[in-house]
């Protein structure tokens, strides 16, 4: 049995080695696009590679898929977070968890990650072919043909497509022609551009909770935030971005959004707590100190919004005043105009659409003998690890159920 492998990113690799180590008589190829494989792998994460996230706990786990979720709850008791830690200690890849769940090797290298994955997939003989683009294909009785750009056809006994998202929905042609549908691919996990922010010259100052919303709709998420040069940015945003995708590119990435600084307090609670430091701080000068903890020139910047000037003191501010710094602290409003991707960790939501893919198998419900796998189908996670989650899981089940 021949088994072919169209991308050489993350759930291509953990399906070809599955199957490998499940079929070991079928002869297997990796079929990559550019000149060398695994290249999300060896960017996540500022190079350092963002394999999986803890906590593990199944009903925890899934909430962080925006889409897909229904799908994974099924696939993730085959091989979950814990599984893949597990998968790689064998193979002498050690990982560690961050404060935020993260998971990485403990070199903090991508490289071991790569390592660990083309050492593994040669020692099972699998032929690795780069620069190869995969045009088309056709299914003839038992058998497919890949039509390859400027080379000669292949066939094939099985077929896997793990070549991740597309960006633009025509890329997807040569799928949706068997009987696939679509789901529009749009970006998700991106920045918010605010390019009239009185807060752009603070770029790099970060505050560790704030809740963010999107004006008009339900979307809200709290959590770290970072303002940039063009925006804001920071978990908070980019899992925002994920779960807003849809509604976001509706608005063509014109919308307003809405920052509480302090989520941990009710309005009138800060409210009064400015009030008190009338009396209780009544000599000091407002724009000198920070309150809340949040960093001074953030503080600072709010201050000059509120229009007080420096040498006000507390005791000589006016109620109006201090509704006003109130008001910055705990809905403060930026209007977003575009969006920029999260350095080079391109995302998609959509790809084939989920009722055409058995759930149980990850094969084409039109098309026997073709899988699919990772990104490429309508399941995307938030950051954080859960999009490589998707790959090792979804690969995974494709090598135990394609030499079938």
């Amino acid at each position: 049995m021949t088994i072919t492998i169209v991308g050489g990113g993350a759930s291509g690799f953990m399906a070809a080695i599955t199957a490998a180590e499940a079929f070991p008589d079928a002869r297997i190829t990796i079929l990559e696009k550019s000149r060398t494989v695994l290249n999300k792998v060896r960017i996540s994460g500022g190079g350092r590679c963002n394999v999986t996230h803890r906590p593990h706990e199944l009903r925890n786990f899934i909430k962080n898929y925006p889409r897909g979720e229904k799908l994974l709850r099924k696939l993730l008791p085959h091989f979950d977070a814990d599984a893949t830690v597990e998968w790689f200690e064998k193979r002498g890849v050690q990982l560690k968890t961050e404060a935020d769940g993260r998971m990485f090797p403990t070199t903090d290298s991508s490289h071991t990650i790569i390592e660990c994955l083309t050492k593994t997939a040669r020692n099972l003989n699998i032929e690795i072919r780069t620069s190869v683009h995969v045009d088309s294909f056709e299914k003839t009785g038992d058998t497919f043909e890949l039509k390859i750009v400027n080379g000669e056809p292949i066939t094939t006994d099985r077929l896997l497509i793990a070549t991740g998202g597309y960006p633009r929905a025509e890329s997807f042609d040569w799928l949706e022609e068997h009987r696939h549908g679509i789901v529009p691919p749009l970006p998700s996990l991106f920045t918010f551009n605010t390019p009239e922010n009185y807060l752009l010259p603070l770029a790099g100052v970060s505050v560790k909770d704030a809740l963010v919303k999107i004006s008009g709709t339900k979307h809200e998420w709290r959590g770290p935030l970072l303002i940039t040069h063009w925006g804001f940015s920071g978990p908070a945003v980019l899992k925002l971005s994920a779960w807003g995708a849809r509604d976001l590119a509706e608005k063509d990435y014109q919308f307003t959004c809405r920052i509480n600084w302090l989520p941990e307090m009710k309005e009138q609670e800060v409210r009064d707590f400015l009030l008190a430091e009338k009396t209780n701080t009544s000599k000091q000068q407002i724009a000198s100190h920070a309150r809340f903890g949040l960093p001074s020139r953030l503080w600072k910047a709010f201050t000059e919004k509120a229009e007080i000037p420096d040498t006000l003191r507390w005791g000589d501010a006016s109620h109006k005043v201090l509704n006003r710094m109130t008001e910055l602290l705990t809905n403060s409003q930026h209007e977003v105009k575009g969006k920029t991707t999260f350095k080079e960790e391109f995302v998609t939501c959509g790809g084939i659409a989920l009722a055409d893919i058995d759930p149980e198998t990850l094969q084409s419900r039109s098309v026997p003998g073709l899988f699919f796998a990772g990104e490429v189908m309508d399941v995307d996670g938030i950051t954080g690890g859960f999009n490589f989650q998707n790959a090792w899981t979804t690969g995974y089940i494709v090598g135990k159920n394609i030499g079938l």
